[in-house]
């Protein structure tokens, strides 16, 4: 048995292992690559993947790092099955159409400037109707109920307590009169997260395949993230300022409207008016609203009773561009959520032209931002940024909480890790920048595991070599 490195090996993007059989070619995830122009190219490497070979998909969550590259898969000729949980199959339909969609038009203005200047016209890497091509080949399966995609192949997902319907993935393989256990974590989530379970135990594999984005540090904030917030929010509105919050529309928005709130419902923090100017964030929170069950108790408890924790007094969700520049147009405090939750394009730019020369608004940060990054630059203090090409003085308050965040830190992937009763014959570092991947590679090894970080496109043939626990 054979595993390939196509994504997500000392990058937090492009998730993807190839696992080859004698008898079955398949992939865990498939994600797009994003970064630098550099790692952004292998979104368009599909020979690597010879989707035409790969029997099926097994996706953990519906992150555009886990499951963007799905439609180019099936533009180059996958025609097998993408398994995966209702809740990600709904939420995939969404991100994907937006991906598509935000491809399209990049592709439209970049082509624009190309024929100025008397060059080719160039594609996206898929449009819309690849991904409306794409949704057929999706099955759904539940937590805890093993399935068999093919003979000599059985697959059970465990929640991963990261995302609404996020999977770990239980994989066993029969090869030459023997069976192998292969675990990939996908993204694990924080204990005691807002809305989603607990990470699910796992307490044996063969192989282990782990996530290290947060492998090198811990989520350290001076208090709760739900009072730090009111603190936040109280002394902006003090200031007469607003608070432009930078959204990812998959969790991390949903999770801000649970907060807000409670804050609102118990008077904690003023009466304001609250934007959530994301259409895609939107819809996001329909599929949440649809699937109760995947919810935590409290969460699910909520909506039981007839309470909805996604809406509140003073909440207007925005959808047109004419509403989103109204917003501009009010005066006092308000909360802003928009995406892109790095900045890195959409309506949240248009806030931040407003806001971050603003010494009385602050920018407050609520997820990971990577490298190279708008909301990285914003978050690093820089004296000054580019927006939409012009330069901007960052005056405005920038503050950052970290108990938002939907992965777990060292001390939360060492506590997982814990509860495995004997350990595996290697376990895998996917999933994390390079410093954070080597840094818990260390201190792994230091309890005496057997530990790998491996780099893109590396292949490993895998053999039981089982170490003592």
């Amino acid at each position: 048995m054979k595993i390939k490195f196509l994504g997500a090996a000392r990058t937090v993007t492009g998730s993807c292992y190839l696992v080859e059989t004698e008898r079955r070619r398949f992939a865990v995830d498939c994600g797009m690559h994003q970064g630098s122009g550099e790692i952004e190219k292998r979104n368009w490497d599909a020979e690597t993947y010879n989707p035409a070979g790969i029997d099926f998909f097994l996706v953990t969550h519906a992150h555009i790092d886990h499951a963007g590259l799905l439609p180019r898969m099936v533009q180059k000729g996958f025609r097998g099955k993408i398994y995966t949980t209702p809740p990600t199959r709904d939420l995939l339909e969404i991100m994907l159409l937006d991906s598509a969609h935000v491809q399209e038009m990049e592709i439209q203005w970049r082509n624009k400037k190309r024929t100025r200047h008397g060059e080719k016209n160039i594609q996206p890497l898929y449009r819309q109707q690849d991904v409306l091509a794409t949704i057929p080949f999706f099955e759904e399966r539940f937590y805890d109920v093993p399935f068999s995609p093919l003979p000599g192949v059985k697959v059970n997902f465990r929640d991963a307590g990261h995302i609404l319907g996020a999977s770990i993935v239980e994989l066993w393989i029969e090869e030459n009169g023997t069976q192998s256990k292969l675990v990939f974590s996908g993204d694990i989530g924080r204990p005691a997260q807002l809305l989603v379970e607990d990470t699910a135990p796992v307490r044996t594999a063969d192989f282990l395949f782990l996530e290290s984005t947060y492998g090198d540090r811990d989520h350290h904030d001076p208090m709760d993230p739900q009072s730090l917030m009111a603190k936040i929010i109280n002394e902006t509105v003090e200031a007469g300022g607003n608070i432009i919050i930078p959204t990812f529309a998959l969790d991390r928005a949903q999770s801000l409207l649970y907060y807000l709130g409670r804050l609102i419902g118990s008077d904690r923090v003023p009466h304001i008016m609250t934007f959530l100017d994301s259409p895609m964030a939107a819809e996001v929170t329909g599929v949440f609203e649809r699937h109760p069950e995947y919810l935590d108790q409290e969460a699910e408890d909520l909506f039981r009773s007839g309470r909805n924790p996604f809406r509140f007094p003073g909440l207007k969700m925005i959808h047109s561009s004419e509403e989103s520049k109204a917003i501009n147009r009010i005066r006092g405090s308000c909360v802003i959520l928009a995406g892109s939750g790095m900045c890195t394009g959409g309506r949240i730019k248009h806030h931040l032209v407003r806001n971050i020369s603003r010494p009385d608004s602050t920018i407050l940060f609520v997820g990971y931002q990577a490298k190279g990054t708008l909301g990285r630059q914003i978050l690093e203090h820089a004296p000054e940024v580019r927006i939409f090409g012009q330069p901007f003085p960052v005056k405005a308050r920038i503050e950052e909480i970290h108990g938002f965040s939907a992965h777990a830190g060292q001390s939360g992937l060492l506590e997982w890790l814990g509860h495995f009763q004997q350990r595996p014959s290697i376990l895998f570092l996917v999933h994390g920048e390079r410093e954070a991947g080597l840094a818990l590679a260390e201190r792994l090894k230091k309890d005496g595991w057997n530990v790998h970080v491996p780099e893109y496109k590396e292949d490993w043939e895998l053999k039981l070599t089982r170490l003592k626990p």
